[in-house]
């Protein structure tokens, strides 16, 4: 008996790891992108789009030419309030971005009251924040203890030089201008402590009875 040749598929039912598979049956057939309609028809779809909102009003502002309506809490540039500072470098920590330069001196203020000791303050040499490297979190003017640093809703201060961002105490002090009022306090809302305490009566001193 002749053994079969190992090329020879003639005695077996199996096709050879070489025969092609027919797997036609195996492949579903992909959704309809509708592109088999032609071009046509998409032109057609965005025509349509066109008309139907060619009809309806517009919102769009003609900036610069219209100025945006802007919320009084906006976030567009920091303003200074140098009189109120104390360079206490507490917006400085905390920055997340290290925008914020600050040098001070100390100086000597006379007591005002003879036999008095003579105290000390610090004076503001300079107070910068870097723009371009600031994110606008707006830390530091929480952080801040003594009320110096204001959000202002100005934003157009655009530069064609990145140096020019880097604005100084004098130009941070001039945005002071455009910081909003404080809005008006709600109906039965408590009386902030500041204006309590300035409107208490002045304090007499009890004279201790003598023995």
């Amino acid at each position: 008996m002749t053994q079969p040749h190992e090329n020879d598929t003639s005695t077996s039912g199996d096709a050879t790891p070489d025969a092609p598979r027919d797997l036609g049956r195996h492949v579903h057939p992909l959704p309809s992108s509708g592109r088999e309609a032609g071009p046509i028809r998409g032109l057609l779809a965005g025509m349509r789009t066109t008309a139907r909102t060619m009809t309806k009003k517009t919102s769009v502002q003609q900036y610069p030419d219209v100025k945006p309506d802007l919320p009084p809490r906006s976030r567009g540039v920091i303003a200074l309030l140098e009189e109120n500072c104390t360079a206490c470098m507490l917006c400085a920590r905390e920055c997340p971005d290290w925008c914020l330069y600050i040098d001070s001196h100390k100086e000597t203020v006379p007591s005002e009251t003879p036999g008095g000791r003579d105290r000390q303050r610090n004076v503001v040499d300079r107070f910068a924040i870097d723009f371009s490297l600031c994110m606008y979190c707006g830390i530091c003017i929480e952080v801040c203890p003594f009320d110096a640093l204001f959000w202002s809703p100005e934003f157009e201060y655009a530069t064609n030089d990145i140096r020019d961002l880097l604005q100084e105490k004098d130009e941070l002090g001039a945005w002071m201008r455009t910081v909003p009022a404080p809005p008006d306090l709600d109906d039965g809302a408590p009386e902030a402590a500041e204006v309590a305490a300035a409107s208490k009566p002045a304090r007499v001193q009890r004279r201790r009875p003598t023995q």
